[in-house]
């Protein structure tokens, strides 16, 4: 046996003092030393492999129905999205205010308010999971009625939207505990457990739509079993782990101090996102006065964009761990470099992946419909919406830098005045004037561009009080 050296036993008199279990070093990253961008694109390669794997369960069943059921199907599917987003996205919100806290108290070295702070989480997840299911049982008829969504596809997109809100419970389960591992840098299991549960869903697409002639339904299954898979999977390993995530289901319980600083980052965020899909709703709405074939046309080059969304989303999420972590160790220098970094990384990003997508447009969308209506209207959106992309890239990124800070109330209030306020607005007054697709999607890079600089100006007032708090205490 190895004599121990001195080093050894300062780093053991250290974590005793502590009271820190020792951690698997082999997942987690630190994030407040060494390097920047090595650590950056070790943590956000992972993530965006992930939320890729992600996507892939709404991507395969659109393109199941869409080549197997038809374009109506297809667009029956597609039409829920944005309303789902709506009711869901409150609750995904707590999801960030968990991983937020976890990374605080990880960079503060904490164990005690780690351990709160993952049994309250989980414990919420499966809570609000199941609200989401009486929800969405509840109120998919008349909020698809609401939105107009055409006659020849309602029936088959609420039964869609209500058999795929069953599987909100383990949705939940998973995002919060993945939420968990991604705030001590472990972004490599999550995309183990995506890429399981994927090939999951996959062949159980293939299975019911061909095999059982199912249609929506078919997908639907497909999904929400898959989902119970990945939330399997990562409870499991929370659950036969020492580190400091460690999930012990007899702890289970609501810390009522951890529940509110949870929702105050994460309520925020919810609001901000439930609130950005009215916009989005309403940009359906308008869509499906075109037709069943717009839609169809819209879902699949919304679903081509999500890919790209996602690749930039997790330059926002490595943007707000490495903040909360450097500030819960009190390396506040730290801060402007992290930011710095992501915006280059996620304006790379961004451009390169939106170039692709729409040089091999006719490609990508012949995946989902071989209808070259459908095609056509996919590639009017793909020329406005995706080649803008990096500018919400650039928005969501410093968004998340000033969460990563613990402000969570004025990038909320920026983000819905700017972003989904400007949408509506441009809806009522320049989309009613010009009524064409085009008018309706260069809404979105209009309002990417203005509440970027508006979360700039607030990141600047924010970070210098920060600065200013710091020399206080140091003086």
């Amino acid at each position: 046996m190895r004599k121990a050296t001195g080093k050894d036993s300062v780093r053991r008199v250290e974590f005793t003092y502590r009271g820190i279990v020792p951690m698997t070093r082999n997942f987690e990253i630190d994030m407040c030393t060494g390097p920047l961008v090595p650590k950056l694109l070790r943590f956000s390669v992972p993530l965006m492999l992930s939320g890729i794997l992600q996507l892939l369960f709404n991507a395969a069943d659109i393109i199941v129905v869409g080549q197997f059921t038809g374009s109506q199907a297809m667009a029956a599917v597609g039409s829920t999205g944005s309303l789902n987003n709506l009711i869901v996205n409150i609750f995904l919100g707590l999801s960030i205010g968990s991983s937020v806290m976890m990374a605080r108290y990880y960079g503060a070295k904490d164990q005690k308010s780690m351990s709160e702070v993952v049994h309250t989480s989980i414990l919420v997840s499966v809570l609000c999971g199941l609200a989401l299911v009486l929800l969405g049982l509840a109120l998919a008829h008349p909020l698809l009625l609401l939105m107009g969504t055409p006659e020849d596809i309602i029936d088959q997109a609420v039964l869609y939207m209500r058999v795929v809100f069953l599987g909100m419970p383990a949705m939940l389960a998973y995002d919060f505990g993945a939420g968990i591992l991604r705030a001590i840098g472990d972004t490599r299991r999550p995309l183990i457990y995506l890429f399981a549960s994927g090939i999951i869903n996959v062949c159980l697409n293939l299975v019911f739509v061909l095999g059982f002639n199912l249609g929506v339904e078919g997908v639907a299954l497909a999904t929400i079993i898959s989902q119970y898979s990945s939330a399997s999977l990562v409870l499991r390993c929370m659950m036969n782990t020492d580190s400091v995530y460690k999930l012990d289901l007899r702890r289970l319980k609501i810390s009522p101090q951890k529940l509110r600083q949870i929702a105050r980052i994460g309520l925020p965020a919810g609001i901000q996102g439930a609130v950005f899909n009215i916009s989005n709703v309403l940009i359906q709405s308008s869509i499906n006065s075109f037709g069943s074939i717009a839609v169809a046309g819209n879902t699949a080059a919304g679903n081509i964009e999500g890919f790209v969304y996602t690749a930039m989303n997790s330059i926002y999420q490595a943007s707000t761990s490495f903040t909360s972590q450097n500030v819960g160790a009190g390396k506040k220098e730290r801060i402007v470099p992290i930011l710095l970094a992501c915006l280059a990384i996620v304006a790379i990003v961004g451009i390169g992946l939106s170039s692709l997508v729409v040089c091999f447009g006719n490609q990508l969308l012949g995946i989902y419909s071989s209808n070259q209506d459908v095609i056509a209207y996919g590639l009017s959106r793909l020329h406005v919406v995706c080649l803008t992309y990096f500018l919400c890239g650039l928005m969501d990124t410093i968004c998340g830098s000033i969460r990563g800070m613990g402000y969570a109330i004025a990038p909320t209030i920026v983000s819905l005045a700017g972003a989904c306020g400007l949408r509506i607005v441009w809806i009522l007054t320049v989309f009613r004037l010009e009524r064409t697709l085009f008018v309706l999607y260069l809404s979105y890079p209009v309002s990417w561009i203005v509440t970027f600089f508006a979360h700039l100006a607030c990141f600047i007032i924010f970070y210098r009080k920060e600065r200013g708090a710091t020399a206080v205490r140091a003086a």
